[in-house]
């Protein structure tokens, strides 16, 4: 894909640069997850998922929630599922 001008909005609404566009530097999997590099006001190299932005297709859930919701079920599952993990790696001396 040729980013070459090609703007990113940030789009989650709790973003604090939420609104904002950015020159987009490529889009590549960093972290295990699809992400766009862009240059900050500074001019350093950021990250940030695509799920976040414009770049990606509309996330269906939140097309549907309308911005009611704060979080899609399916992050409040893996959510659930790394606390057990990390429950289940307490000895009998933790708290």
């Amino acid at each position: 894909m040729d980013t070459t001008g090609l703007k990113v909005r940030i789009t989650h609404p709790f973003h604090p640069h939420s609104g904002r566009e950015f020159e987009l530097i490529c889009r590549r999997r960093h972290w295990g997850e699809d992400r766009v590099v862009y240059a900050g006001e500074d001019g350093r190299l950021l990250t940030i998922s695509t799920a976040l932005t414009d770049v990606a297709p509309v996330d269906e859930f939140r097309f549907v929630a309308g911005s009611k919701a704060a979080f899609r079920t399916v992050d409040l599952v893996a959510l659930c599922e790394l606390l057990d993990r990390l429950g289940a790696r307490k000895g009998p001396d933790d708290a």
